[in-house]
């Protein structure tokens, strides 16, 4: 690959989602790495199609429109390299989040140590854990062999024992694996990843390497009691499910044969550029990530030492919301919206979005309930993925979210947002982030893209974020304060490159906002009162740069924990109120 900033190859990015598949074109423009633009088209994952290729091949026709050059030969397969004549592209790389979630089973020695470690790995693709082993386990070896049997997972996750420890245990704990693999049909056996104690790796192979439709080996977790790695493991679990995706859908094959190997689930491609944008910024603060589509919700967050990736299939705004209820209820959802909706039709529209994930909003009333849904699964998800964030990183309170700068956000429910207000209050209510940050929207959901694309091109994703691809939304500045309502909390003032100046009195329970416009830069002065803590001590102000966006400075000072009144007739006009401020209707 041609490293050179003016003789760089051209490359095609594919995301095959489970509602849509988008095409998009990154090129060399005026010496530069640019996206040039983006075709999008319904996925076929599903019936009637049943074939994810073809999906591709109508979001590049979508996109050849756009760019008015030739992608495709007559036969439907991709030009590559670049011909003279400009047709083509030099290479493709692809993600891929479209499927079912993966059943998995999880197999570790002690339950708050390698397996919780087997969980963490697990949760960090698109699967679901229908099945655990562990030596806690009570049940007798027929038990467990039933129980293998009855779920048939399609990949099998073992950890256990530190290197060079403790074996016995671990051989134990896979003989019902071995014998359930002994009965199932070769159609049904699973893949296997082992994590475990390097040192019989070897008798793990003959073991249960026959009983496996493939079984990968890397290295331990836990290498030692103290220490857990899980980054080689999830990049040898991200190429396992791909192939598992192989045997599960059509078309698959065809789109890695295309990439040459280059493709990758979603998620994980979105966690690798997390772990390298937090290697860039090197920051005492954490880089969040955070992505909502219809096959599942994803939460990355970087840190200096430490990365994590947490995928939940079972909150994402497709064919899952049918089963939504059995981690909610109707009530909790409808809290977020400004309109009186029944359960009845919030209930109805759940199960329709299900059976048609790419449908949109045409009324206000379909628009309220999108965005109610959208913000109770990203609450459910961003409260399940904090237990793993790491507990010695900046914290304004312990109880709270550590301090991210900055927050990225793409998926579906903030793309369809009419104004960028509506996905500043949607992250806003259910990150619920403490502090100062920068809020950056990517709203042609690039990140995963430039994640798959650093394997070719390592210059490629450094310069793409570089040359505005992404929306800024703003600097958002949230006080952590106990007040009460209407009582003032801080006072900012905002002087601008020309010297001007513009102020705010912020209250508790309110929302605010200074214009400061995107390329425009200025100082933040803040006065902080009753003891709100902005991330400098409690009481503590001081005067910060500060970058513009498309709604300028917004200040938050609603308190953390969010608390919504109980009344749903105040509560619906606060959330209208909220939305004026911020979305202007």
């Amino acid at each position: 690959m041609a490293s050179s900033l003016v003789d760089g190859n051209s490359i095609l990015a594919v995301d095959v989602g489970a509602a849509n598949t988008r095409a998009v074109m990154f090129d060399v423009v005026e010496g530069e790495y640019r996206f040039v633009a983006s075709g999008i088209a319904p996925s076929t994952a599903e019936a009637p199609v049943k074939d994810v290729s073809e999906g591709v091949r109508n979001a590049i026709i979508n996109l050849q429109t756009i760019l008015g050059k030739s992608l495709l030969d007559d036969s439907r397969d991709l030009i590559t390299p670049s011909q003279p004549n400009g047709s083509g592209v030099d290479g493709l790389v692809v993600t891929i989040s479209a499927g079912p979630p993966i059943k998995a089973a999880v197999v570790g020695l002690l339950k708050d140590v390698s397996l919780e470690s087997a969980r963490k790995l697990t949760e960090s693709t698109y699967a679901r854990v229908v099945e655990t082993l562990s030596l806690n386990d009570r049940r007798k070896p027929d038990q467990q062999i039933d129980a293998l049997l009855r779920v048939q997972p399609d990949l099998i996750v073992v950890t256990g024992g530190t290197d060079g420890g403790a074996s016995r245990s671990i051989q134990k704990l896979l003989e019902p694996i071995g014998l359930a693999g002994f009965i199932l049909p070769k159609e049904k056996l699973p893949a296997i990843l082992y994590a475990g104690n390097e040192k019989v790796a070897e008798e793990i192979k003959s073991l249960i390497g026959s009983f496996a439709s493939v079984l990968h080996l890397s290295p331990n977790v836990r290498p030692s009691l103290e220490t857990e790695d899980l980054e080689p493991a999830k990049h040898e679990l991200a190429r396992m499910v791909v192939n598992v995706r192989k045997r599960q859908i059509k078309g698959v094959d065809v789109l890695d044969l295309w990439s040459g190997g280059h493709m990758l689930p979603t998620a994980y491609a979105t966690g690798r550029m997390v772990r390298f944008l937090s290697k860039v910024y090197s920051t005492e603060k954490g880089i969040l990530s955070i992505d909502l589509g219809a096959s599942a919700a994803v939460i990355s967050a970087g840190f200096k030492d430490k990365s994590t990736l947490n995928v939940y299939p079972q909150f994402g705004l497709g064919e899952n919301l049918a089963g939504l209820l059995n981690y909610t209820t109707l009530g909790d959802i409808l809290r977020w919206s400004p309109l009186d909706i029944s359960e009845g039709v919030l209930r109805d529209y759940l199960y329709q979005k299900s059976l048609y994930p790419s449908t949109i909003a045409a009324t206000k009333e379909d628009f309220a309930i999108a965005q109610s849904v959208a913000r109770q699964v990203l609450y459910l998800a961003m409260q399940s993925a904090r237990r793993d964030f790491p507990r010695n990183v900046p914290h304004i309170k312990q109880s709270l979210s550590p301090l991210f700068d900055p927050i990225l956000a793409g998926g579906g429910a903030l793309s369809d947002a009419a104004r960028p207000g509506y996905g500043l209050l949607l992250l806003l209510d259910t990150l619920q982030p403490v502090g100062v940050t920068t809020v950056i929207l990517d709203q042609n959901n690039l990140l995963p893209l430039l994640g798959v694309a650093a394997a070719q091109n390592n210059i490629l994703p450094v310069q793409v974020i570089e040359s505005g691809a992404f929306l800024s939304v703003g600097t958002v500045v949230v006080p952590v304060v106990s007040a009460h309502y209407g009582t003032p909390i801080l006072r900012a003032t905002l002087t601008y490159a020309n010297g001007s100046e513009a102020r705010v009195d912020l209250k508790f329970g309110g929302l605010e906002s200074l214009p400061l416009s995107s390329g425009e830069s200025g100082k933040l002065t803040i006065q902080c009162l009753r003891g709100a803590d902005i991330g400098f001590g409690p009481g503590r102000g001081g005067t910060i740069p500060v970058t513009g966006g498309a709604l300028g400075v917004v200040f938050d000072g609603r308190g953390r924990p969010l608390d919504l009144p109980s009344d749903p007739v105040r509560r619906r006009e606060l959330i209208k109120k909220w939305n004026w401020t911020l979305g202007g209707e």
